[in-house]
């Protein structure tokens, strides 16, 4: 089963690689998605894939890299994506992802009062 998720990783999490980490760990798995560093000092992550394999990405992702701390982590399931997936309508999934990357930058900006 193909499962999306979005992780927002806290604590000394950047400058410490982990964003390669996190992107070498999910090709490894074949999982998909994309990784940034947030304006708040946290990592953000979504990815999707098969089930297993963002299950183990999840927990290399909780313990984190040599030298990073991983303070707080929040994970969320995003079923419009998945369900776009498994309906076989990549349009759909991207409109969905682009969905919520709005939604990050409403939240953003309502927090700094710049959509930057």
């Amino acid at each position: 089963m193909i499962v999306a998720r979005r992780f927002l990783i806290g604590g000394r999490v950047q400058g410490v690689g982990f964003r390669v980490f996190v992107e070498a760990r999910a090709a490894a798995e074949g999982v998909y998605g994309y990784v940034q560093n947030l304006a708040d000092g946290r990592v953000e992550a979504l990815v999707e894939g098969d089930q297993e394999a963002v299950n183990r990405l999840e927990l290399a992702v909780g313990r984190g890299p040599i030298g990073a701390r991983v303070d707080s982590f929040i994970v969320e399931q995003h079923r419009d994506i998945v369900r776009a997936i498994e309906r076989g309508d990549p349009g759909a999934a991207e409109r969905a992802m682009r969905e919520h990357l709005v939604y990050l930058l409403d939240l953003v900006s309502a927090v700094t009062g710049d959509r930057g």
